[in-house]
């Protein structure tokens, strides 16, 4: 085609998705995101095209016409098991209708939605059959998929739905995968991976940082500029916790037949310690919101409402206890692609002196070294976390770049 597709992304985060199909040949126009931090390193790797802000306040009119591709992950937290007629006019579902309006708005030739992988479980199933049929009454064709990043070339296992659709009557393509698990291949699937590649793993994309301490600035690996390289070193395995058995619903009984007793309001008691609501959650039975005083607090309830002996080893006797497991304790493999990158905490690295650092996981999310990320270090954490692997991205791209060059010529010789 003789320009370059043009995109809309939404829910664009720090760009991971938008890098892909830059890489790809096609040209962003316009982008959005709400969290700022996101929004600057987008600016400074992408460009000023992206727009910081609510999208449920952005009108449609503010977004270029005509653009041949529309991108983005939309949050799934909205969609609630109770209602399996929902569409674009459920407010539950603001974030996933807004996509939908501006894909119904703009039509462009292409769409393309990532997800998390839970999303085709919820509601055994109903919840993805809802999201195909809206797209096809805007008159898509629609194609769902679940994709290994691993199997493309990407250090990382990491599984994500992606959701295709084209009003040109073209098939949605999803590339080819081209690497494999080898190293725990049966014979029959070493037949199958034969023309396929080994899977990266840790090892191959970021040992050579394993020796190189995290700093603020950028530095010298070799021939390779490094940003980024910062990390936590938070890597106990221990936490103290109560050393006897005890269930909420017994101490909020025990606690409010007390209160009564000494005829004293929850208002009155979080006046007394200082707190707003606090006090109120220690006479709730509820498991979502209830909650035990702590040791600190109990002493001093223990004074107020004068209640005897029978809890107070069971609320405030405290031990050192080993995790057993937790997903922010794990040790990255070294040997295999990484588990999913996550937004929250970092796995720790090889070498239990410290988490895998912003840019350690940015390599294992694709990103290349001279992509550079703003913000705190959570922040950063976050957005690497949150983001599609640029690779994948570019491959997927690459698919819909070329049914659209395939449907233009199409129509040049008609």
């Amino acid at each position: 085609m003789s320009t370059k597709p043009k995109v809309v992304s939404l829910f664009s985060g720090a760009g991971g998705m938008d890098l892909g199909f830059l890489q790809a040949g096609c040209e962003i126009i316009w982008a959005n995101d709400f969290v700022l931090d996101a929004v600057e390193t987008y600016k400074k790797n992408i460009g000023e095209h992206i727009i910081h802000g609510d999208i449920t306040k952005i009108d449609s009119s503010v977004i270029p016409d005509n653009p041949d591709i529309v991108i983005g992950g939309f949050p799934c937290q909205g969609f609630s098991v109770a209602n399996t007629k929902r569409s674009m006019e459920d407010k539950r579902n603001f974030l996933y209708k807004e996509m939908l309006r501006i894909i119904k708005d703009k039509k462009p030739k292409f769409f393309l939605a990532e997800n998390v992988k839970g999303l085709l479980s919820m509601s055994k199933g109903k919840v993805i059959e809802m999201i195909k049929n809206d797209f096809r009454q805007l008159g898509y064709n629609v194609e769902v998929t679940l994709l290994n990043s691993a199997d493309y070339g990407v250090p990382q296992a990491r599984e994500r739905v992606f959701i295709m659709g084209n009003n040109i009557g073209k098939e949605n393509i999803f590339p080819e995968e081209t690497h494999a698990d080898k190293i725990n291949a049966s014979l029959i699937d070493e037949l199958f991976f034969e023309n396929k590649e080994p899977y990266i793993t840790v090892k191959d994309a970021i040992g050579f940082l394993s020796d190189v301490e995290p700093s603020p600035n950028p530095i010298m690996v070799g021939n390779r500029k490094i940003y980024n390289h910062i990390a936590y070193t938070n890597v106990s395995d221990k936490f103290f916790a109560r050393k006897h058995n005890v269930h909420q619903f017994d101490i909020c009984d025990y606690l409010r037949e007390w209160r009564k007793k000494a005829n004293i309001s929850v208002k009155k008691i979080d006046e007394i310690f200082g707190y707003n609501h606090t006090a109120g959650h220690w006479f709730r039975k509820d498991n979502n919101s209830g909650s035990i005083p702590k040791p600190s607090d109990w002493w001093k309830l223990k004074e107020l409402l004068s209640f005897d002996d029978k809890y107070d080893k069971a609320v405030t006797e405290f031990i050192e206890k080993e995790i057993v497991f937790e997903q922010s304790l794990r040790i990255t493999n070294w040997e295999r692609p990484s588990d999913t990158i996550t937004a929250t905490g970092p796995e720790i690295h090889v070498n239990k002196l410290r988490r895998l650092s912003v840019r350690e996981c940015a390599i294992l999310q694709s990103f290349p070294d001279d992509f550079i990320f703003t913000g705190s270090l959570n922040g950063q954490h976050r957005q690497v976390g949150n983001a599609v692997p640029p690779l994948l991205s570019k491959k997927i791209a690459e698919c819909i770049k070329q049914q659209i060059e395939i449907s233009e010529k199409i129509l040049v010789q008609n």
